[in-house]
């Protein structure tokens, strides 16, 4: 990933929260099929490695886990807030109009050996955990024993697990940090009038970043 140095972020804490907070990442393997790229929800056990290991699970039908190299690097990428950069919200604008559009966003991308999981228990076990994370805010959190026994059991035979221990870890935060005080004033301001959370979320970020690149 190309990596201006004001706009990397190496903190394996604030890459994990990203994961965690967008649990959906784009798979990318190669294999015998060439690349083949599918959106899967992911846990993360942080404390299974040193750079946290991923699990998750796809269809049965779904051939990339059958057609993934073993040998070669799998790709996540997991994708945070992100949105559009008007120039017209710079300072800049109205003091030499030499502005172009951006786009800021949040990204991290993990990378690992894919192992497939083809066992019941280990199955069980990732579903249960993926399902209690994002059940955990409701009222009443639905859970994986609600179902009966034997349904669960007949789903779990339409699935395969992955699981991918972190080898290589990358963020990277465009959040504005490459523009002087007043434009990036001027682009929280504008991201506030939006409507839409993602927006919101990204003048924070705008705000609490700053220009002086993090160590």
């Amino acid at each position: 990933m190309y990596q201006p140095p004001h706009f990397r972020e190496d903190d394996l804490a604030v890459q994990h929260a990203l994961i965690r907070a967008h649990p959906l990442g784009l798979l990318v393997t190669f294999g015998s099929a060439g690349i083949e790229a599918n959106p899967i929800p992911f846990v993360l056990d942080a404390s299974a490695s040193a750079l946290g290991t991923l699990k998750a699970h796809l269809s049965r039908a779904n051939a990339q886990w059958r057609n993934v190299d073993s040998e070669q690097e799998a790709l996540v990428v997991f994708q945070g807030p992100e949105t559009y950069i008007t120039p017209s919200w710079y300072a800049a604008k109205r003091e030499h109009g030499k502005v172009v559009p951006t786009w800021n966003y949040a990204i991290v991308q993990a990378h690992g050996l894919l192992k497939v999981k083809d066992d019941p228990d280990w199955l069980r076990q990732q579903i249960t955990a993926m399902t209690d994370l994002q059940e955990a805010p409701r009222a009443e959190p639905w859970a994986v024993g609600d179902a009966p026994a034997s349904f669960v059991a007949a789903q779990l035979k339409g699935i395969v697990g992955v699981e991918i221990e972190i080898t290589r870890i990358e963020g990277k935060w465009k959040v504005s940090q490459n523009r002087p005080e007043s434009d990036r004033l001027g682009v929280s301001a504008g991201l506030r009038l939006s409507q839409d959370d993602s927006s919101h979320r990204m003048a924070e970020l705008v705000d609490a970043r700053g220009t002086v690149p993090r160590e």
